[in-house]
């Protein structure tokens, strides 16, 4: 790797209130071996590459606009066809979520069992792009569906890339935490 593809870049990231398919989401749909060759190419630019910041912030914000509004269909696009999702630890270990859910059936699943026990939003405050992994640091503004309680905290993903697309994302219920596991850590 060259020593370009070493530089980090770290850049804040909101989303929008309301959102809908955007026409790009409706062709990588409707045409997937496109996208994947586009996902290549894509992979293979330095994360100072101002294409690949462009396209990469936008692909972001449109995959967590449609993880908010449970567009799993959209949401694991981004993914290779066979990514594994780990959801944070402390989840596993109290029983609600399984350790690992694969490819899109497998995310369907986590989103479906993470929103039964919590109505959330996710709103994205940084994406940190490392050229071979993503991480994505998050609030978690949610209530409780059953009790009403309002809860917040902090979500953060580690995205491993491979040709462009994401093969394993980890997730953790502290910024910090994920930023230790990149080597960002203070």
């Amino acid at each position: 790797m060259s020593q370009e593809n070493l530089k980090i870049v770290r850049k804040p990231l909101a989303v929008r209130e309301q959102s809908s398919r955007s026409l790009d989401q409706r062709l990588v749909l409707r045409f997937p071996r496109l996208f994947d060759i586009y996902a290549r190419w894509l992979g293979r630019l330095p994360p100072t590459s101002r294409v690949r910041q462009a396209v990469v912030w936008r692909g972001a914000r449109l995959g967590m606009e449609a993880f908010n509004r449970r567009d799993v269909d959209v949401a694991a696009t981004f993914g290779s066809p066979d990514f594994e999702f780990h959801p944070p630890r402390e989840f596993v270990e109290a029983g609600f979520l399984e350790p690992c859910y694969r490819g899109p059936a497998g995310f369907r699943r986590y989103v479906s069992a993470w929103s039964d026990a919590v109505g959330f939003r996710v709103e994205p405050v940084e994406l940190i792009d490392l050229g071979d992994r993503l991480v994505l640091l998050a609030e978690l503004p949610a209530r409780g569906q059953t009790s009403g309680v309002p809860l917040s905290g902090q979500i953060a993903t580690v995205s491993e890339l491979k040709d462009g697309r994401a093969i394993r994302v980890q997730a953790y219920l502290d910024h910090t935490e994920a930023l230790e596991a990149v080597g960002l850590g203070e």
